[in-house]
């Protein structure tokens, strides 16, 4: 596993020479250049509809076959509110507003063995009714699960597990864990 930290060529000359000044923080012995890796953003969504969550399953790796919650990586110059609004689309043909923030968790995305260090903004969307949509991009399928038949440990990553239980905590359930 590569770890960010494990940066070792200099993004401008070019040489094998950036000492590690903390676990983001790096400076070229050649040029002098301090390199700053930091923490990439990004957004999922509980999309609810009574006591019921749209759960997507992954399609691709990491954690492929496994349960999440739409969402992924904020681009450039992108809002968190902009990431929810095109995730939606790009992952399930929807449109939806009115996205609330509830809370941010720290997590570890390892991909294709390197690891990245993520913020992951949660969201919920408390829906009037069930949405005509298609799985896309790197959803597999979406299922819509009651809150009590939940479980915490089928979902992918530590931040979605975090914020799928403050979620059925909010709302008076208690999933296994």
């Amino acid at each position: 596993m590569i770890k960010q930290q494990s940066v070792l060529y200099c993004p401008v000359c070019g040489n094998k020479s950036l000492l590690t000044i903390s676990s983001q923080q790096f400076r070229c012995e050649q040029c002098q250049f301090t390199f700053f890796q930091n923490t990439a953003a990004a957004v999922m969504v509980a999309l609810c509809y009574q006591d019921e969550l749209l759960v997507a399953t992954r399609a691709c790796d990491p954690g492929k076959g496994m349960w999440d919650l739409p969402g992924g990586f904020v681009d450039p110059d992108e809002s968190l509110e902009q990431a929810v609004v095109r995730e939606l689309e790009e992952e399930l043909s929807i449109h939806i507003s009115g996205a609330k923030y509830v809370l941010s968790l720290s997590n570890t995305y390892c991909y294709k063995k390197v690891e990245y260090k993520t913020c992951d903004a949660f969201f919920v969307v408390e829906l009037q009714q069930k949405p005509k949509l298609t799985a896309r991009d790197d959803v597999a399928s979406a299922t819509w699960v009651k809150l009590s038949d939940l479980d915490i440990e089928r979902f992918a990553f530590e931040s979605t597990k975090k914020a799928v239980l403050s979620l059925c905590q909010s709302k008076g359930f208690f999933p296994e864990q």
